[in-house]
């Protein structure tokens, strides 16, 4: 059985929304799982709740050796978010996100030559789109979402705005001609993108896990494609 290290986010990590429960927990059959009972791969899954692609760089160059086949490497979303409450009290300036877009390409960067140091095969992952009309009102929860909206612009200026580092996924998979795994491009294809995710507008559900299963199944072979 093909044996892959994920690093990664809470998407990574199998972390949902339970509203019944009014809290994250991390489904019982998240992609990983499924793929593994279907004998399809094996995950060493290094992803955490709330990581950032520097945090998950961090973590992997302290290794001098890795017992997989392939490194998965899925980050974006939280790289992406800037200081919400300190938006929500001031709107007027310039928040930066967790992550520039100028550094993340660079870990990410950093990130290949890591795994390619270590002798495995690097595939780089797309985020999942944000359903922004559940997303900026969960954010704002506790806060002032009118001022939130004033620093966005729109609702939608979230979706935009992480739109640019999955691009940037795309550019670094270019510039080092790593493997690149598009898994936004499936979540767009479905045309119920809500049921898909958490009342949080940021994490797949169930159903979103079982597509992200799916698409990593299609993935699997050309991996080792030359």
């Amino acid at each position: 059985m093909l044996t892959i290290a994920l690093y990664g986010d809470s998407i990574g990590r199998g972390v949902a929304y339970d509203e019944a429960r009014g809290r994250y927990h991390y489904l019982r059959d998240g992609f990983d799982r499924l793929m593994e009972k279907e004998g399809l791969v094996r995950f060493l899954n290094h992803s955490r709740f709330g990581a950032t692609a520097r945090e998950g760089l961090e973590e992997l160059e302290k290794l001098t050796g890795l017992d997989a086949d392939a490194v998965v490497v899925e980050y974006g979303g939280n790289d992406c978010s800037p200081d919400w409450k300190a938006v929500s009290e001031d709107p007027e300036t310039l928040h930066p996100p967790r992550t520039t877009l100028a550094d993340f390409e660079d870990i990410l960067a950093r990130f290949v030559r890591k795994i390619r140091g270590l002798g495995k095969i690097a595939v780089l992952v797309t985020p999942p789109p944000l359903v922004a009309e559940r997303f900026v009102p969960w954010v704002s929860k506790g806060l002032d979402e009118n001022a939130i909206l004033r620093f966005l612009g729109d609702t939608h200026h979230v979706y935009r705005w992480q739109e640019q580092y999955a691009l940037s996924v795309h550019q670094v998979a270019r510039q080092t001609r790593s493997r690149l795994f598009d898994l936004r491009a499936w979540f767009l294809k479905e045309r119920d993108l809500g049921s898909l995710y958490c009342a949080d507008g940021m994490h797949p559900n169930q159903k979103g896990h079982a597509l992200i299963a799916r698409a990593a199944a299609d993935m699997l072979p050309r991996i080792w494609e030359e």
